[in-house]
């Protein structure tokens, strides 16, 4: 006698979907791509590749120029800092004609929001210093490791300051990235620079993780005023943003380097750089031109796809960061390194797969909240 289909007293809705296998799982999100991509016109495409190539080539260019800046005998963290905030009218070029050529209008500036920006400022301004001192005494493919760790902040962060999700895939990839940082630290010996003290490595190691760990709160904070005290996420409205909170640190990085009187040491610095005078100023340059960039290519894979997206491309320039200062500028890599970089990789795709499950609406979900 056949089972019936319902028990009595069943509904549909008691009944529970048989778990997807991987190949489902798999043609699930290779329709999502086709769909995405038959939804959206050639140059939304155009636009989305420019900005993912910026941050896949500035930001790494960013970190290696940093590294670079101490290894051929710069000193200050000060100037390092103030680099990564010196270029913060670059996205003005963007921003000023939007205001003339299409409708957008400058938002009006509250008590709230200014002293928002104020204190965002002063917070990205102490994240630029800490990581500053990060790659003043780790390998650039070692802090580039650390501040992966900036995913996990952002998870723990995010559910407490604006209630973001965190689901088991979440507490695993968060899991599996601590346990990447700590094979790192067991490891320190293998890719400790001889002329750096073990004191000075454990300092490094320290600062990268409380620079991450303050990043982590910056984007939280900076969710939290999107949510609060702006209305909607509108290109325009994001780069207002970028601007402010890159002039207040801006400012607050010149206080430093003024006080510590830095830029009068410049010219000495400059002068017994490995490789001259031209060297150490387009090291300078070139680094306040890529960490903009990047900024940028960021603030605009945020506003046309998601914060899954910036993750999955987060993902991909850790390794592309390891692999470049390995080729370029000698960095050990040990078969522990390279093991935690296998690992990094996994938590960020537990974490990418937790944001955008297939067929769910994660991030639908977060920004109808917003």
């Amino acid at each position: 006698m056949h089972q019936p289909l319902l028990s009595l007293g069943e509904t549909m809705e008691e009944v529970e979907a048989p778990p997807k296998s991987v190949h489902n799982k798999i043609t699930d999100y290779k329709n999502m791509v086709v769909d995405a991509y038959k939804n959206k016109p050639v140059s939304y495409w155009l636009l989305l590749l420019l900005s993912s190539s910026g941050m896949l080539i500035a930001f790494p260019a960013s970190s290696l120029l940093s590294r670079l800046y101490f290894s051929n005998g710069g000193k200050s963290k000060w100037i390092i800092s103030w680099v990564s905030v010196a270029g913060w009218p670059i996205p003005l070029f963007i921003l000023l004609p939007m205001y003339f050529f299409t409708k957008a209008s400058p938002t009006p500036l509250t008590l709230k929001l200014a002293l928002s920006y104020i204190g965002l400022g002063f917070l990205s301004a102490a994240d630029n210093l800490m990581y500053a001192y990060a790659y003043a005494y780790l390998p650039a493919s070692t802090a580039s490791l650390l501040a992966s760790t900036v995913l996990i902040f952002s998870a723990i962060f995010g559910y407490f300051i604006v209630n973001n999700k965190i689901n088991l895939s979440t507490i695993n990839s968060i899991v599996v990235i601590t346990a990447a940082m700590i094979i790192i630290a067991l490891d320190s010996d293998s890719d400790r620079f001889s002329y750096i003290t073990d004191t000075q490595y454990a300092l490094g190691f320290m600062w990268d993780i409380l620079g991450s760990a303050l990043h982590g709160l910056i984007f939280a904070l900076s969710e939290l005023v999107f949510i609060k005290l702006l209305e909607g996420r509108s290109f325009h409205v994001v780069l207002e943003q970028q601007v402010a909170v890159s002039f207040f640190a801006f400012v607050y990085t010149t206080i430093g380097v003024i006080v510590n009187d830095d830029f009068h040491g410049m010219s000495a610095e400059a002068k017994s750089f490995i490789g001259g005078e031209s060297t150490y100023y387009m090291v300078i340059i070139w680094g306040v031109i890529t960490f903009q960039l990047g900024v940028l290519g960021s603030t605009a894979v945020l506003y046309l796809s998601s914060t899954v997206l910036a993750g999955v491309l987060n993902s991909i320039r850790v390794p592309l960061t390891s692999i470049a200062a390995v080729i370029l500028m000698n960095d050990p890599m040990s078969g522990f390194k390279i093991l935690s970089l296998i690992v990094t990789f996994w938590g960020f795709a537990c974490y990418i797969y937790a944001s955008y499950p297939p067929g769910g609406s994660g991030v639908e979900d977060r920004r109808s909240r917003q």
